[in-house]
């Protein structure tokens, strides 16, 4: 199954992410992990932490990677030169937007979808939200 690895400054941000989207998709068992704000508790993201939310999200599927905000993606583009390039080749940074994002792919996980489907789901949201707000 593809992990997901939510990189937050903010692990308040990525924990309230998480729980919405579990609270709206209730039943599915999707690996999320969370790389989000700095050990002291302040906001920032780290590579190394990301790097290793990578790791605990692989399962030899793929893991697709989303972020809040640019240096939070400059975080999980430097944790990808940090873990094996065998790993590393599973991992697609998304630009989805974080929440949306998160949880088109957290449902196209949990139904079992494979890796591209899955990024492409999330990559859907911010299209969905564009026509949405077309209306």
């Amino acid at each position: 199954m593809t992990g997901l690895v939510l990189v937050s400054h903010s692990a308040e941000l990525a924990r309230a992410a998480l729980g919405l989207t579990t609270g709206l998709i209730p039943g599915l068992d999707v690996r999320v992990e969370l790389a989000a704000g700095l050990p002291d508790g302040g906001l920032g993201t780290d590579a190394t932490e990301v790097a290793a939310a990578i790791e605990r999200a692989d399962d030899g599927e793929g893991v697709l990677v989303l972020a809040d905000l640019g240096s939070g993606i400059m975080s999980a583009e430097t944790a990808l030169e940090l873990v094996d390039p065998g790993l590393g080749a599973r991992v697609r940074l998304s630009s989805a937007p974080l929440v949306e994002g998160l949880i088109g792919a957290y449902a196209a996980a949990g139904i079992g979808k494979p890796f591209n489907d899955v990024a492409d789901e999330a990559e859907a949201a911010i299209e969905a939200k564009r026509v949405q707000m077309a209306r």
